[in-house]
């Protein structure tokens, strides 16, 4: 399968990551990718607080075009479902536009505390699921789903990757938008944080694990490195860790 990931400059501004993401399915497109996965709310931008029928609009336009681009997606955005309810998602589709689906933050960060303050307050969500890509069976994570990050999980690591993995899903597609401050902590410490897991959870998990952050701000460096990890753990393409970047793999199944 040949994927594709965009390290995009995830912002607020729906009409300017909408333009990103467009511009995104015109590389992967020219690269022949089979699917391409976006950062962690890169349509909507990392926020609850939306338009809901602009989000729509714009989901319209992107799926459209990535259809007609034939190109499959594993799209980064919040959006308000028909129930009501606002989830943070990775949604699905196949080459041809079908949808398939969506995955929803589990590991929704918040304080360590008896009532947990914070996102997980924002956000709902739904059970693991996996999806048929091609023939080949996907999942999806998003940020703090991989990691469990022990200063922001307000419940115990129950460590999807490997339910995933146990459900036979082959490729995993994690799509991040992690805060950055450009601090020392965050390059001594966070960075390595999520760099180790991200390998090692892959390796444990004898998955491929595809993975892009934000690049917002394109002046400080992301905070996880994005781009396609073996089941043996190691990386086979990764981006500039600094600004907007694009990558495209071929996985051998095999």
């Amino acid at each position: 399968m040949r994927v594709s990931g965009a390290q995009l400059d995830v912002t607020r501004d729906i009409s300017r990551n909408l333009g990103a993401i467009l511009h995104a399915i015109e590389r992967a497109a020219s690269d022949e990718a089979d699917i391409l996965l976006t950062p962690e709310g890169s349509l909507s931008g990392y926020t609850p607080q939306f338009g809901p029928s602009v989000v729509r609009s714009a989901l319209k336009t992107v799926t459209s075009a990535a259809a007609n681009a034939r190109v499959g997606l594993a799209l980064g955005t919040c959006f308000v479902e028909d129930d009501g309810q606002c989830y943070n998602q990775i949604r699905f589709y196949s080459r041809d536009g079908d949808y398939l689906g969506f995955h929803s933050k589990i590991l929704r960060c918040g304080t360590m505390e008896v009532e947990p303050r914070g996102k997980i307050n924002d956000y709902a969500t739904s059970d693991l699921r996996t999806f048929s890509l091609e023939g080949t069976l996907i999942g999806g994570l998003i940020c703090n789903d991989f990691w469990a990050n022990p200063g922001c999980t307000p419940v115990p690591d129950p460590y999807l990757l490997h339910q995933l993995a146990n459900l036979g899903t082959q490729i995993v597609f994690q799509a991040v938008t992690g805060g950055r401050n450009g601090s020392d902590w965050a390059r001594d410490v966070i960075w390595p944080f999520h760099e180790s897991n991200l390998r090692l959870r892959t390796s444990k998990a004898s998955v491929w694990t595809v993975v892009v952050d934000s690049a917002h701000p394109e002046t400080m460096p992301c905070s996880c490195p994005s781009g396609v990890i073996s089941p043996k753990g190691r990386w086979m393409i990764r981006t500039n860790p600094t600004e907007a970047d694009q990558f495209t793999f071929d996985i051998d199944l095999e």
